[in-house]
């Protein structure tokens, strides 16, 4: 093995591999995220499952190595030999693992409050690259562990056990503390250079603050409901059901307006039924209640009032995500808002028009599409 690995540095591939290995990090963290981007589709597949569970547990053993491996035990050992890739190794599964959260995130065709904590999960896949100076540093290495832990389990125990609540979600966390905890005592009680490194209290409180902030962000609806996911969202003139299709008419949008399908004017003529028109996709077997609350600008008081709150279960398991629709008859001009939310008041996503009373019916930009 070691004059292979010499045949190998002095060859001509090993050589520029060498003189470019400054841009190894950027490559690795390429690679966790192509390669998620490529095979991840559902949560609950088998084959999603596997990948991520394979990502999070390397990853942990990655780290006792890396953390480890300046002891006098792993001396002489293959591990020690190839310790000098364990950084990249551990970039790779951060990339892989934060990428494939931000994939899973992106599902859902509004976000509103919950944008903060998706643009969170981005930055951090980027940031991945920017951390093989930092990687050394114990404190942030177990940070940011603990946060890809703690959004793996909010994915992962709702998909297995077919719940989600707020007691699934204490119960992740509750999870994700206990698995990072007991890796740092492990690297702790293993490792005499980390002891004189990290002061294990500064640590655990560091870990606990980050606990603290991402509940309160669930507390306050900041956390987008995983594994939850709206695929569909638009208002629409009219929904039919026929042979287990909707047919769904509505007001298709400019060509370069990529993120909406829907118009953002509702042309609405007298007595006109408006419609919202949504797909929310679920693991296989997961039932949940999903509430439409509608919403009215008030631009006398400048504030949103609820008119109601109209719902429907959620069944998992289809692709293209469960449909379903409300509607309103009697609907006044101006701002609304439809958000999409669970018993629990998170919200799955926004569908927002304006409502434009018209004389004339509207023929220009009709689309009727199949969901």
């Amino acid at each position: 093995m070691k004059r292979t690995l010499v045949r190998y540095r002095n060859s001509a591939f090993g050589r520029y591999v060498y003189r470019n290995q400054k841009y190894a990090p950027i490559l690795f963290f390429m690679g966790g995220f192509i390669f998620d981007s490529l095979t991840l589709g559902r949560i609950d597949r088998v084959y999603d499952t596997l990948v991520l569970c394979s990502h999070i547990s390397l990853l942990s053993i990655t780290l006792y190595l890396y953390n480890t491996v300046d002891d006098k035990k792993w001396e002489g050992t293959f591990i020690r030999r190839y310790s000098e890739y364990f950084p990249l190794a551990i970039q790779f599964f951060f990339g892989a693992l934060s990428s494939a959260f931000v994939i899973y995130f992106f599902r859902s065709v509004s976000m509103s409050k919950t944008m903060f904590f998706f643009i969170l999960l981005v930055l951090l896949l980027f940031a991945n690259e920017f951390l093989k100076k930092k990687i050394s540093n114990k404190y942030l290495q177990l940070s940011v562990y603990f946060f890809i832990s703690f959004t793996f389990f909010a994915f992962m125990i709702p998909t297995l056990t077919r719940e989600m609540n707020t007691f699934i979600f204490i119960i992740a966390g509750l999870v994700s503390l206990g698995c990072t905890l007991a890796l740092i005592t492990f690297i702790y009680s293993s490792s005499p250079d980390t002891r004189a490194e990290v002061s294990l209290k500064k640590l655990i409180s560091l870990i606990l603050s980050i606990y603290i902030t991402i509940n309160a962000f669930y507390y306050f609806n900041l956390i987008p409901p995983v594994p939850l996911a709206m695929d569909a969202g638009l208002v629409a003139h009219d929904v039919r059901k026929i042979n287990n299709e909707y047919i769904v008419t509505y007001e298709k949008n400019q060509w370069y307006v990529f993120w909406r399908k829907h118009h953002i004017t509702f042309h609405r003529q007298v007595d006109q039924r408006v419609y919202v028109f949504t797909s929310v996709f679920a693991p296989t077997d997961l039932k949940k209640s999903i509430f439409h609350r509608w919403k009215r600008y008030n631009a006398e008081t400048g504030k949103w009032e609820v008119t109601d709150d109209l719902g429907f279960e959620v069944a998992g398991g289809r692709d293209r995500g469960f449909r379903g629709y409300t509607y309103k008859n009697n609907i006044r001009e101006g701002q609304w808002k439809v958000e999409v939310i669970t018993e629990e008041e998170l919200i799955l996503g926004v569908v927002d028009f304006v409502i434009k009373n018209t004389s004339e019916p509207i023929e220009e930009g009709m689309v009727k599409k199949s969901f």
